[in-house]
């Protein structure tokens, strides 16, 4: 019995993401290794599409912007007093604003600066934009408990110590 991608398996995906015309978004230089079955590391849309692969399949999804990164949203543009920015403050760089919660953050891209302003983008680069993903599904297995606790593959760095231990 052949192994097929399934909940609660690392699943392994040779990939790249391109815009609507062809460009190139990502061109997935390294494997795409994840745990497969709602678990956050991939778009729904795409999990779903991936259910029942088998090792060596295909698979190609067209990804609207509400199911990647979302609808571009005007309301994220801000314009701040350029006082309020340490002296260095340039385009390109990125800040953080806490939301009301304290938990959630957003980051804000500068994109532009003035002598009395800085204008901030607090939208994914990729908002607003359609994706299309291309992927070969290049090995699939069985998670390991470990992996179920840690809620996605162990890598060589993960040596299963959780750094508490005591000398």
């Amino acid at each position: 019995m052949s192994t097929v991608v399934a909940k609660d398996h690392i699943v392994t995906l040779d990939y790249r993401v391109t815009g609507p015309q062809g460009e190139l978004v990502d061109a997935g230089k390294k494997p795409l290794v994840y745990l497969h079955g709602g678990y956050g590391a991939l778009f729904p849309v795409i999990e779903d599409g991936l259910d029942g692969k088998a090792r060596g399949a295909a698979f190609r999804v067209e990804l609207q912007p509400h199911e990647a990164y979302g609808d571009f949203d005007p309301a994220l543009i801000r314009r701040e007093p350029r006082a309020l920015f340490p002296e260095d403050v340039a385009p390109g760089r990125v800040f953080e604003q806490r939301g009301p919660d304290g938990e959630d953050i957003t980051l804000f891209l500068v994109t532009e600066v003035d002598d009395d302003e800085i204008t901030l983008d607090g939208n994914h680069p990729l908002a607003g934009v359609p994706l299309v993903f291309s992927c070969i599904v290049t090995d699939i297995r069985p998670a390991t408990p470990e992996e179920l606790d840690e809620g996605g593959p162990l890598t060589d760095d993960d040596d299963g110590e959780d750094g508490d231990e005591e000398d």
